[in-house]
């Protein structure tokens, strides 16, 4: 075999989601003269360059929001007979996973893994239907199945979840220890003073991360609250509404809107506490770094048990229960909390980037030998 082995991973677009991240955590961790990454994408997305300047392809094709269902298949359906040398394909697509390994299958690519990264689809009735269906196809053209959780397992491949491999979300640990100076320097930046109590989210702004809930809490606990700041970071279609919520609720001066940012590791250790309560997921990256930063974190029980490292760090609540969420954030400002994280804790948990990218390799060359 000359070369590396050129794996194709099917995603959306490559911009800074959880998914996204763990892809290009992977992709700077493992050796690339034995593996090397293309994508297939619908939009562009700000990995892009990074992508391209570690050697890697990125193909384009357009989505079914834009080409409609028969235009998108026949797409899928093209771009594989076209690039039929391929031999492994990795999709990142949850449920609309099914109809990309459906094509490569069709154009005889001989290994196709089907990649869980949630625990149930976003949209309205007719929009989780159409995925429905769409997943229906990943029984019958998926060669091989990993998963974030084993909840993200169950929910994607239902009777044959037993059979998914478990792919932790790893990080760069040392990226997040805890430094007092990264923590001045965030705050003088963001014009934050010392003593603030930060309550931060990282995240998607979409229903799945209910920023609507986090905002009400916010605003309960905020009179309790002499000197605080809610930072939000990321993007998405509900920012707008999000914005006037925040408005109504006489937060304006006290809730900020980052954007997308490209140095969470440094984000969070101006935070105080990370709230995180989202109705469903598979198991969120962001939530592994804030235990890697040492933070507190106060999380749906919606989120699955697994992402818990053990570290003290997780309080699991129920969204039923909104003045339970008020009564901890207000523990946690009046206790504080020291941020030292043994050195070694995420990998003793499976979590360190690097045992996670050879594995992944290991995995990709047993398939093709």
């Amino acid at each position: 075999m000359s070369g590396p082995v050129r794996v194709l991973h099917a995603v959306v677009n490559m911009n800074r989601g959880g998914a996204e991240t763990l892809i290009m955590n992977l992709y700077r961790n493992l050796d690339r003269s034995k593996v090397q990454f293309d994508f297939l994408t619908c939009k562009p997305g700000v990995y892009d360059r990074q992508i391209e300047e570690m050697g890697g392809k990125i193909y384009r094709i357009p989505y079914i929001s834009g080409a409609g269902v028969i235009g998108y298949r026949q797409a899928l359906s093209s771009f594989f007979q076209e690039h039929a040398g391929y031999r492994l394909i990795h999709a990142h697509m949850d449920k609309m996973s099914g109809w990309v390994l459906k094509a490569a299958r069709q154009a005889g690519i001989p290994c196709r893994i089907a990649h869980s990264h949630n625990t149930r689809s976003e949209g309205g009735l007719a929009a989780k239907a159409f995925k429905w269906y769409a997943g229906q196809s990943i029984s019958s053209s998926a060669t091989h199945l990993l998963a974030c959780s084993h909840a993200a397992a169950r929910w994607l491949f239902k009777q044959r979840s037993d059979t998914a491999g478990i792919v932790k979300n790893g990080i760069e640990q040392e990226r997040f220890f805890f430094r007092s100076e990264v923590r001045h320097a965030v705050r003088k930046e963001l014009g934050i003073g010392e003593t603030a109590f930060v309550l931060g989210h990282v995240g998607r702004f979409q229903h799945q991360k209910n920023h609507a809930y986090l905002l009400d809490v916010y605003a309960r606990a905020r009179p309790m609250l002499n000197d605080s700041v809610l930072l939000l970071a990321g993007d998405g279609p509900l920012r707008d509404e999000l914005r006037r919520q925040a408005e109504r609720l006489k937060l304006e001066n006290s809730v900020r809107f980052l954007g997308v940012r490209g140095d969470i590791d440094r984000l969070l250790q101006g935070f105080d506490l990370f709230v995180f309560p989202s109705r469903h997921e598979g198991l969120p990256l962001t939530l592994v770094e804030a235990q890697g930063a040492g933070l507190p974190c106060i999380i749906s029980d919606n989120v699955t048990r697994e992402v818990d490292l053990g570290l003290g760090l997780i309080q699991s609540l129920s969204l039923k229960h909104q003045q339970t969420w008020v009564e901890r954030v207000l523990d946690a400002a009046r206790n504080g909390a020291g941020r030292e994280v043994p050195a070694d804790a995420l990998r003793m948990q499976g979590y360190d980037i690097r045992d996670t990218a050879r594995w992944l390799e290991n995995y990709y060359l047993s398939m093709v030998r």
